[in-house]
């Protein structure tokens, strides 16, 4: 074959082979794989090791107690549950030492505070209208510490820790203004919330949790959530205001599809102390 049947030939072998390459350069490509959005905060992660970042950045992964089978995911930076009360109102104490916001038909009602209490100290109750508890507001509380023998030490997991900015002149924390919600183990997970600026003990341990901002000398320290003091209770003891859990999934369940936890937490953020 010479000449122009050849020519012609060539000719069109070029260009099915341009087609095919042309086709082969805009067929669709294997999708690589990625994330089309983010892993969702409230999940259970599956793996991880204790830690006692009470002020660790949200996001990061709390870590089941030993002997736990999962662990929890805390909530991020930001409220997870949304607040359902649709109007707030402000409590003010007389001497104006004190204020915080709090759902418009809750009741802030001031108490005697107990013994031992520094003076000008304050306890401020705050209830829902049916009366159920939700948290205390204490001022000019001694500075404590807790003798925590190796023994007496429980595992314990941050479910929420989240920053804020206290308007008020503290006294010597180990962490910047948190509102915290802390699981304790015992027989069950016991759960607290409250506001604090000390991380609540070393290598994921400790014998309690003290939801307390240390105050200026002289002044006292500040509570303010349902307990002071969280710890491990044991089975004939009385665990109201704190939760028991039989799982970390539930506190970590509580703290981001809870509504009164959502109110609780933006009350307790709102915190202002006049030193």
């Amino acid at each position: 074959m010479t000449g122009a049947p050849v020519k012609a030939v060539l000719s069109g072998i070029s260009l099915v082979a341009g087609a095919v390459l042309l086709a082969a350069c805009s067929a669709p490509q294997a999708a690589a794989p990625g994330w089309t959005a983010q892993p969702d905060p409230s999940a259970p992660a599956t793996s991880g090791t204790a830690s006692p970042a009470d002020g660790a950045a949200a996001g990061a992964t709390a870590a089941a107690p030993a002997g736990s089978a999962t662990t929890a995911a805390p909530a991020s930076g930001e409220p997870q549950a949304v607040p359902t009360a649709t109007s707030w109102k402000t409590f003010s104490d007389p001497a104006k030492t004190v204020s915080f916001d709090l759902p418009a038909d809750w009741i802030a009602q001031s108490v005697a505070p107990e013994e031992g209490i520094l003076a000008g100290g304050l306890k401020v109750d705050v209830k829902k209208p049916d009366g159920t508890f939700m948290a205390s507001l204490r001022t000019g509380l001694p500075p404590s510490s807790v003798d925590c023998p190796d023994s007496a030490q429980r595992p314990y997991t941050v479910i929420s820790s989240v920053p804020f900015d206290l308007a008020a002149q503290g006294g010597e924390g180990t962490i910047p203004p948190r509102m915290v919600y802390r699981v304790i183990q015992g027989y069950r997970y016991f759960g607290s919330y409250g506001i604090t600026n000390l991380v609540g003990g070393t290598d994921g341990k400790a014998c309690e949790l003290r939801n307390v901002v240390r105050g200026p000398a002289g002044k006292g320290d500040y509570s303010f959530g349902d307990l002071v003091a969280l710890k491990a209770f044991a089975p004939d003891e009385k665990v109201a205001p704190a939760k028991a859990f039989d799982t970390l999934d539930q506190a970590a369940q509580y703290v981001n599809g809870s509504p009164d936890f959502a109110n609780v937490q933006r009350m307790l953020m709102s915190l202002k102390v006049k030193n």
